[in-house]
């Protein structure tokens, strides 16, 4: 597998956004506001889209085209994704998250943006199974062999892999 880029969760957010087709900022913006099914997973400033697409453009993932004009105010720069950041994207978009606590953000992302590329969470929810199995092994163990406020704080990190995991499975039910 490739390496992905250092991105923030916003820079993915505004990248995998500007690869579904071309696109301006203010766009993005609309859609990663907070009522909008991306920006109720993960709520992306206006200010912060255009650091992002910034930084995308100068990264090479992302390039300005031609520019249009806008229905009220300036002329927008549509955004298009380039070959590097489309690759990058597909990765992301497969990739499990590396935290239990990366599910409530990441997880709910990729699962928001995998919806709007009508593409299955299957793919992805299996994944991140594999990935917290070890985990919640792990937590286990360290629960069994735990004292005092030790045991406290192991039995909350197996709850909350159990709930993940409890999550997942029932992203699968059909």
């Amino acid at each position: 597998m490739p390496a992905l880029p250092a991105l923030s969760l916003p820079e993915w957010i505004v990248l995998t956004l500007v690869d579904e087709h071309p696109t301006h900022g203010f766009a993005i913006a609309t859609l990663t506001a907070a009522q909008n099914d991306v920006g109720r997973a993960w709520h992306v400033p206006r200010p912060i889209v255009y650091r992002c697409v910034d930084r995308l453009v100068d990264l090479g993932l992302v390039r300005r085209d031609a520019t249009e004009a806008g229905d009220r105010g300036p002329r927008r720069s549509m955004l298009s994704s380039t070959a590097e950041g489309t690759s990058a994207v597909r990765t992301w978009l497969r990739q499990p998250v590396a935290h239990v606590r990366d599910l409530r953000s990441e997880l709910l992302v990729k699962l928001a943006l995998r919806l709007r590329r009508d593409l299955p969470p299957d793919e992805l929810v299996a994944a991140q199974q594999r990935a917290l199995a070890p985990v919640r092994d792990a937590l286990e163990n360290q629960r069994q062999h735990a004292e005092g406020f030790g045991a406290v704080l192991a039995g909350w990190r197996v709850e909350n892999v159990n709930a993940a995991l409890r999550f997942l499975d029932s992203l699968l039910v059909r």
